[in-house]
């Protein structure tokens, strides 16, 4: 007896979901549209002009994922905010730069595709395009029968940026006595959920359980809670103050992410009473029994990005990045290295 014919469909691609969750997203993209966006979703590729007020632009590029955040979003339903952090992860890393981030395009894989899943995650995306002036032009949504578990998905995201070249940010005018200047976190952001997931797992399975708050938010979502987006507050301060070096708080925490902007021969003295350490990393520390050194290492601790100014530009930077809504505190100072000394100095 032959067998049945079989269609895409029977091997697990629904070409006709894809389809829809495309005309669901294309109104969430169309919000982020701004000038120079030529061609978006729809085309083999997307098309953009680099802006023609830049005399010499330099593009900047950057690349991440949400990393195993994205566990905590399968086992609670909390699939609304985690697009945020994706775009949040390489449009602050472009920042880094001085580039003002031109358009992001994201990769949205599962096994199966479900598309209000699917649509509550690229909606985040689109609000974090959307916060960063950044156009959502492109991406791919890859559906892989076998690939991935029912209900799991993985994210990557892409973005361009462009900087004047006389304009690109990268440290060398950093020299000891500049201030550095740390802006306040929302939360744990997108790094250390390995470490977060096991006291989260280990804290529940205790007697005492999970608290019902920390920092004033429910649990879950403070656990959660989406990495902020820097990109028009640092932007908007650059126009008036010249920021010599940043650093985004990610993997690696603070010790490790400022020394990536500092020329040979410095080093960052963080005061660690300098700024409040939020309820959430308490927690984590105090739940996971984690040293200090180690929770330096693997969390922002509150402070999300870094400024490096000179003393005489310090206030007015602080002003300027709290008159856009941010938190900032002088976390430290620069200094002179001597010999095998931490490039990054907790004390």
């Amino acid at each position: 007896m032959p067998q049945a014919p079989l269609s895409y469909r029977d091997a697990g691609v629904d070409i006709d979901a894809g389809d829809a969750l495309v005309e669901r997203i294309k109104p969430l993209a169309k919000r982020t549209m701004r000038q120079g966006v030529l061609a978006g979703l729809g085309g083999f590729g997307a098309l953009f002009e680099v802006p023609k007020r830049y005399r010499e632009p330099v593009l900047v590029s950057g690349t991440d994922g949400v990393g195993t955040k994205l566990r905590l979003a399968f086992e609670w339903g909390a699939h609304d905010t985690v697009g945020i952090d994706l775009v949040a992860m390489s449009v602050n890393d472009v920042l880094v730069q001085g580039a003002e981030p031109l358009f992001f395009l994201d990769y949205f894989a599962c096994g199966k595709l479900d598309v209000d899943v699917a649509a509550r995650v690229i909606g985040g995306i689109a609000r974090g395009c959307e916060e960063s002036g950044c156009a959502l032009i492109g991406g791919e949504t890859a559906e892989m029968p076998g690939m991935y578990p029912p209900g799991e998905y993985d994210l990557a995201g892409f973005c361009v940026g462009a900087v004047e070249k006389s304009a690109i940010v990268d440290g060398r005018e950093i020299v000891a006595g500049d201030v550095v200047l740390g802006l306040e976190s929302s939360g744990v952001h997108s790094n250390g959920y390995s470490l977060v997931r096991r006291i989260v797992e280990r804290a529940g399975a205790s007697g005492a359980g999970l608290p019902a708050t920390l920092d004033g938010m429910a649990f879950r979502e403070r656990v959660m809670q989406p990495t902020r987006l820097y990109v028009k507050p640092v932007l908007a301060t650059m126009k008036d103050v010249r920021i010599k070096g940043m650093s985004h708080i990610t993997g690696g925490g603070l010790v490790e992410n400022i020394p990536r902007c500092l020329p040979p021969g410095l080093k960052a003295v963080l005061d660690k009473q300098s700024w409040p350490q939020p309820e959430i990393f308490a927690w984590l520390q105090r739940e996971g029994g984690v040293a200090e050194a180690e929770m330096h290492r693997t969390f922002n601790c509150g402070i999300g990005f870094v400024v490096i100014v000179s003393e005489g530009d310090a206030a007015r930077a602080q002003a300027l990045l709290a008159a856009q809504g941010q938190t900032v505190h002088r976390i430290g100072r620069i200094e002179a290295r001597q010999g095998d000394e931490a490039a990054t100095q907790v004390i």
